[in-house]
C-alpha cells in the first residue's frame, strides 16, 4: 500500500498523541434531541467496546482538522495525504476491505481481497496490482491486526492506551450517522502533563462500535481534528465490493510484494532505538533516525520534482531550540509537539515541549 495512504491517520497521530500512532478527533454531536438509552456505567461501556467483534459494514467517514500544522504546502513530500476530505470504507469483518479516499476532485481506491491488493489513483488513471505471498501476507496480517483508518478501530485502540491514566465517564447520548450512541468522555488525571483536554468517543448502542472520536486541546472550544462516520450500514457486504477492475485506459502495473532486506534492516534498527518515556497522556516517544534514512531525506524531492533541502525546510516551519540534551528544531501544534535534533534524534508526544526536552535529556 502507498505509504501516503497508510499514513493519513498515523502521520498526524504520531505527533498528536505519541502512543503508537493514535489520535483523531471527531465531529460535534448531531443537532436534535439526544436519544433515550438504558443507563450504563463507564467501565461496562469500555469493556463491551473493547470486546466487540468486528462487524461487516459500509460507511462514509468525514475528515476535518484544525491541528495548527505549519503551512508547509507541497514542499514536504506526502503532505497532501493529510488533506483528504472523506473516505468510503467497506469491510466483510474478516479481512477483506475497500477504502476510497477523496481529496478534491481526485480519488484513491485501495481494495484488499485475500492476497491481492489493488491501488488506484484517479488523478493519473494509474493502478497497481500487488500480489502478496502467503508468508508475507501472514506477517502483514499479524502486524496490521486492529489497524484501520476508520474511527472504530482507532477509538478502540485509544481506549486501551489511556484508560488507566484517565477519569472516565458516560456523558449522555447522541445521534451519529442516524444511529443512537453513548458519549464516553476520557479526561486526563491531574498529574498528566498533556496538551489535550479530553477525548470523547460516541459508541453505537447496539454494536458497541465507536462511530465518532473527538479530541479537544487545552484552550480551544472546537475539535482540533475530526473523524466521524456520516453514514454507516451494518450488513453483510457483497463479494463484488472487494473486486476491482481498472477503468478503461488505466496504466496498470503488476508486481509481487517483497521485503527489501536493507529496508527491513533499517526498520528494525529504527525500532530497536525507539524508547517510550512515561505512560498515558504524557507519553513521549524518542528515537533516532538511521543515518541511511537521513541521507535519503537529503536527496528527497517534493511532489513537483524539486530538490528538498531538509534544513531549509525545517527553518520554514520549526524554531531552533537547545538544552542539556543538545540542539535541534521544535514543531508545535494544538495537540502535540515534536523535536528533531541536529544529530538525528527525535521526540514526539501530545505534551508541552518541556516534557520532550526532559525525555531527550534522560535517555
Amino acid at each position: 500500500m502507498d505509504p501516503k495512504r497508510k499514513a493519513i491517520t498515523a502521520a498526524v497521530v504520531g505527533t498528536a498523541l505519541g502512543v503508537g500512532g493514535l489520535a483523531v478527533v471527531a465531529m460535534p454531536a448531531t443537532a436534535g434531541d439526544a436519544p433515550v438509552l438504558p443507563q450504563i456505567s463507564a467501565e461496562e461501556l469500555v469493556q463491551s467496546t473493547l470486546n466487540a467483534k468486528p462487524a461487516a459494514f459500509d460507511g462514509k467517514v468525514k475528515v476535518d482538522n484544525d491541528l495548527g500544522l505549519p503551512q508547509i504546502g507541497s514542499t514536504l513530500p506526502g503532505a497532501s495525504a493529510l488533506n483528504i476530505d472523506s473516505a468510503q470504507i467497506s469491510t466483510d469483518g474478516a479481512g477483506k476491505s475497500k477504502v476510497s479516499l477523496t481529496e478534491g476532485s481526485s480519488q484513491q481506491t485501495i481494495v484488499r481481497n485475500g492476497q491481492t491488493v489493488w491501488e488506484y489513483n484517479s488523478k493519473d488513471n494509474s493502478a497497481n496490482k500487488v500480489t502478496i505471498p502467503a508468508d508475507l501476507a501472514k506477517e502483514h496480517q499479524n502486524k496490521a491486526e486492529g489497524q484501520a483508518v476508520d474511527p472504530a478501530t482507532v477509538a478502540s485502540e485509544l481506549l486501551g492506551k489511556v484508560r488507566e491514566s484517565s477519569t472516565i465517564a458516560v456523558d449522555g447520548t447522541s445521534s451519529v450517522a442516524n444511529r443512537s450512541a453513548y458519549e464516553l468522555v476520557l479526561t486526563p488525571k491531574p498529574a498528566e502533563r498533556t496538551l489535550l483536554r479530553e477525548i470523547r468517543v460516541a459508541i453505537d448502542e447496539q454494536t458497541r462500535m465507536p462511530l465518532r472520536l473527538t479530541v479537544l486541546a487545552n484552550g480551544t472550544a472546537s475539535p482540533a481534528l475530526e473523524v466521524s462516520f456520516s453514514e454507516i450500514n451494518f450488513a453483510n457486504q457483497p463479494a463484488s465490493n472487494f473486486e476491482f477492475t481498472p477503468p478503461k485506459g488505466a496504466k496498470v502495473t503488476e508486481k509481487t510484494a517483497e521485503v527489501d532486506p536493507k529496508n527491513r534492516e533499517l526498520a528494525e534498527q529504527a525500532k530497536s532505538e525507539v524508547k517510550v518515556v512515561g505512560d498515558g497522556w504524557d507519553t513521549a516517544i524518542i528515537g533516532k533516525i538511521p543515518a541511511d534514512a537521513l541521507a535519503k531525506a537529503g536527496s528527497a524531492k517534493d511532489e513537483e520534482g524539486r530538490q528538498v533541502d531538509p534544513k531549509a525546510l525545517l527553518s520554514r516551519f520549526a524554531k531552533p531550540v537547545s538544552g542539556a540534551w543538545g540542539s535541534g528544531w521544535l514543531v508545535t501544534t494544538k495537540v502535540g509537539s515534536g523535536v528533531l535534533t541536529d544529530d538525528g534524534r527525535y521526540a514526539i508526544g501530545a505534551v508541552p515541549e518541556q516534557v520532550l526536552f526532559e525525555a531527550l535529556a534522560a535517555k
